[in-house]
């Protein structure tokens, strides 16, 4: 327990003190992130709010992982730094599109079919890696029944690449008003702590504490009113280490109910673009993402933040009993 709370302290320390340094420098090299103009209205309020603010949180978490789990890499456990690596590729990508938002002074940095690429070209990368480094099974957990069951290789590649593109995108437009995704990604870095101490792998439960703390470090410059925002590269980054976490512990599916605010987001976007193409015209929402339909019904940005990570956390809850429940009964 003490490497935890040791990694939540290094981590929260760095990243409020990241945020101090980082913020300024942001604004001084103009960094600013360019507002959509089909969003609403009162988001253009938000034009220059400095962006790619995900480089205050990244580096503070791994350096809180490498100090709090010395014992463990000293036996030979770095399947967190393995986690933290995919992440840091998500990472990375997403921070390559920020700069070319930047650099263009607009809200579109890389064509989707180049994120795409990349995103397919990290995974399919990473996976097979981690295939013949030992560390992953291409045994599917059936959360609630506990069945397992054995996929072939290169088909479980696939669903590994599927997941963890729609899931890494789905953070990312979650990632649309100040605070949300940070908000939403706490209650579920909170259920893989649980869960890791529950099945005794303390490093990635390290690594997971050690981003939680860091989310709450920078909330305090991404709350309502935003003063950075974490730009594709923080967003790209948590989708990462989202996905990573769950195949780390063999227990993808779990991310449908865990996830549920990011998948909502992206379904709301593909029913939103669907039904306009089916009725020439007409929408289902008066705004895709979700979180924009309801702002457009009054709900204010703090609003929106708390009862989203409330329905984050009700799904964890239930995430939590469709993982041990097999092994009660």
């Amino acid at each position: 327990m003490w490497q935890y709370i040791l990694a939540a302290i290094v981590a929260f320390a760095l990243t409020a003190l990241a945020g101090k340094v980082f913020i300024p420098m942001l604004i001084k090299l103009k960094f600013g992130q360019s507002i959509k103009e089909d969003g609403p209205n009162w988001h253009m309020s938000k034009q220059g709010t400095p962006t790619m603010g995900g480089i205050i949180f990244i580096l503070p978490i791994v350096i809180a992982a490498l100090v709090a789990c010395i014992p463990q890499m000293l036996e030979g456990d770095f399947s967190h730094l393995l986690v933290f690596g995919f992440a840091f590729a998500f990472g990375a990508i997403g921070f390559i599109d920020d700069y070319a938002k930047i650099t263009k002074k607009q809200n579109k940095g890389l064509s989707a079919l180049q994120k795409f690429l990349l995103q397919v070209a990290v995974s399919v990368a990473f996976f097979t890696a981690l295939r013949f480094l030992g560390n992953f099974s291409s045994e599917l957990f059936i959360p609630f029944i506990g069945t397992v069951c054995e996929v072939p290789w290169l088909i479980y590649l696939v669903f590994m690449v599927f997941v963890s593109v729609g899931m890494v995108n789905a953070v990312n437009l979650t990632d649309g008003i100040d605070g949300l995704a940070s908000c939403v990604t706490v209650p579920v870095m909170m259920f893989f702590i649980v869960i890791a101490m529950a099945f005794t792998a303390p490093t990635l439960g390290i690594l997971a504490s050690a981003t939680l703390a860091a989310l709450f470090g920078f909330l305090i410059y991404n709350f309502n009113p935003a003063k950075v925002f974490m730009g594709d590269t923080g967003s790209l980054f948590l989708g990462g280490m989202v996905c990573g976490l769950a195949f780390a512990f063999n227990v993808p599916l779990i991310l449908i109910p865990v996830g549920i605010i990011y998948i909502a987001e992206t379904v709301s976007v593909i029913l939103q673009v669907g039904y306009f193409k089916l009725t020439h015209g007409k929408r289902l929402f008066k705004m895709a993402p979700i979180h924009h339909h309801f702002e457009m019904n009054g709900w204010s940005e703090k609003k929106l933040c708390f009862v989203f990570t409330l329905i984050t956390l009700i799904g964890c809850i239930v995430a939590y009993f469709g993982i041990i429940t097999p092994y009660i009964f």
